[in-house]
């Protein structure tokens, strides 16, 4: 999943569709007004993204209801997916729906999910659009440290400074590396390489080198909580590193 956490409102649902949605590239915009034939309707989420120069537009419906979503419902939105001219409209709900409400979803650009369904429709997209290039934004730099040659600025160093820059690749090479399989650049090569499976310790052989990655990262089993764990731990190893960079390096 691309989040193991429920929202505990309505508006939380929400925010939390339209977040997914302008994570994977899309323009969001929450609670739209927008005009149709039976006058102005307000959508919960819309967005649109353009490709090649076609644009493609959904409409939301978030249902934070304790019981599952009747047919007239679905009566309802597919009439407003229609005249806004929507491409496919979603109505996510918490509690699922009921079977006329299934039913009449059939032969139609509407699509009945619950929000662990939606997070799986935007999962691939999301991982390689947002995902992989924020951990690029924010641990790239800490990945260029595992490389197996040393910096320029290295031989400027004290011997206690190398020790210490040893030490430290040492104790984060491993994550560092670790790290590399979930970046932007793999998704590039011409053979699709999967999504890294959650939780990280169970790809991983069981080796003593596996202590140098905190318990928390290695257990998560949804990305966006991984991915905050991992920049922070990334980025406190970042500081440590960069302490060293900016008493020896010089533009």
């Amino acid at each position: 999943m691309i989040t193991n956490s429920t929202p505990d409102e309505w508006q939380a649902l929400q925010a939390e569709v339209g977040r997914i949605l302008s994570e994977c590239g899309f323009t969001v915009e929450i609670a739209k007004k927008i005009n149709s034939a039976r006058g102005t309707v307000e959508l919960d989420v819309y967005a649109e993204e353009v490709i090649r120069g076609r644009r493609y537009a959904i409409a939301c419906e978030c249902k934070h209801w304790n019981r599952r979503i009747p047919q007239a419902v679905i009566h309802s939105f597919r009439t407003v997916v229609a005249e806004i001219g929507a491409n496919i409209g979603y109505i996510v709900s918490l509690e699922g729906f009921q079977s006329g409400a299934i039913a009449a979803s059939e032969l139609t650009n509407l699509k009945l999910v619950t929000w662990q369904e939606f997070q799986s429709l935007f999962e691939e997209s999301w991982f390689e659009t947002f995902f992989t290039w924020e951990l690029e934004r924010k641990l790239g730099a800490l990945m260029t440290y595992s490389e197996p040659f040393l910096p320029a600025w290295f031989e400027l160093m004290t011997d206690a400074d190398k020790d210490i820059f040893i030490d430290l690749k040492k104790r984060y090479d491993f994550f560092s590396n670790t790290l590399e399989s979930f970046g932007p650049y793999l998704r590039m090569l011409p053979t699709k390489v999967p999504i890294p499976s959650l939780p990280l310790r169970a790809n991983l052989v069981p080796d003593p080198i596996l202590q140098s990655i905190p318990d928390h990262i290695l257990d998560k089993i949804s990305y966006r909580e991984f991915l905050e764990a991992v920049i922070q731990h990334g980025e406190t190893a970042l500081s440590q590193f960069r302490v060293l960079r900016d008493r020896y390096y010089r533009k």
